[in-house]
């Protein structure tokens, strides 16, 4: 199945990218619809990462567009995607060091903040009242993953399930639309990739967030998406429900250890 335009929160066209003679992406399009749980898989140097990369504008594609809501995300500066509402995690947990874990949650309210510098430096009444208000989503935020305990725990000091928790925790206190989850599973035992596949369809169905997903653990991709794109090479190969792209022939041969 794929999304007509119209239906589309997320469109990738024909994105191409190279790194000198490296083709890292070779024409790769799919859409992503509203509420909608998109699964991205294929071994490694598939392109996969380097899609999350052209989303969030670390990196610029040679041709090809990527639309938000209609409108092309060329000129968008990366550091106003949060207000677009695209919100990403990494595969290694990118946290700041010096922070405890409730201010490392307020730093993704603090990206979409109504504050400006001027306020927040002189303290005046307006800004002392949304910093209130991101320490309310930073808390709400703390009860439901459970991590209220470790509040003023140094993030640098937490086990990597703890911290995968904390970034997740930081990218919602945006309130996105969209939630891009880089590799959520890597680091972690059968037991935190339940709870983080619970995690992820219950966060789509309380927030109606859309969510892509770039995953290695193929029992937890086929879990949780809705649909899959499979690539290979920066290619898109197969599209389709979980089970259609886990038994396409070229997925099974380019994906053959995975879905062993």
């Amino acid at each position: 199945m794929t999304l007509r335009e119209s239906d589309a929160l997320l469109e990738i066209d024909a994105l191409r990218l190279r790194f000198g003679g490296v083709v890292a992406l070779d024409g790769v399009s799919f859409t992503l619809g509203g509420g909608e749980i998109l699964g991205l898989i294929g071994p490694n140097g598939a392109g996969k990462t380097s899609v999350f990369n052209c989303i969030s504008r670390l990196y610029a594609p040679d041709s090809g567009a990527i639309r938000w809501r209609g409108r092309p995300l060329d000129r968008v500066a990366r550091h106003d995607l949060a207000r677009l509402g695209i919100a990403r995690t990494f595969q290694a947990p990118a946290l700041f060091a010096g922070l405890n874990l409730r201010e490392t949650v307020m730093l993704g309210a603090h990206a979409v903040s109504r504050g400006g510098f001027l306020a927040n430096a002189l303290r005046l009444p307006g800004a002392r009242r949304e910093e209130r208000r991101i320490g309310e989503i930073a808390d709400a935020l703390l009860d439901e993953f459970g991590l209220r305990r470790w509040a003023a725990s140094a993030v640098e000091a937490l086990p990597v399930a703890l911290r995968k928790r904390v970034e997740l925790a930081r990218a919602l206190a945006a309130s996105p639309q969209l939630l891009m989850l880089d590799e959520p599973a890597a680091g972690l035992n059968s037991e935190d990739v339940d709870a983080l596949a619970q995690d992820i369809r219950r966060l789509r169905d309380r927030c109606g967030l859309s969510v892509l997903l770039v995953e290695h653990r193929m029992g937890l991709v086929m879990r949780v998406s809705d649909r899959v794109v499979a690539m290979e090479a920066g290619r898109a190969i197969a599209e389709g429900a979980p089970a259609e792209a886990q038994a396409h022939p070229e997925v099974r041969r380019a994906c053959l250890g995975a879905l062993a």
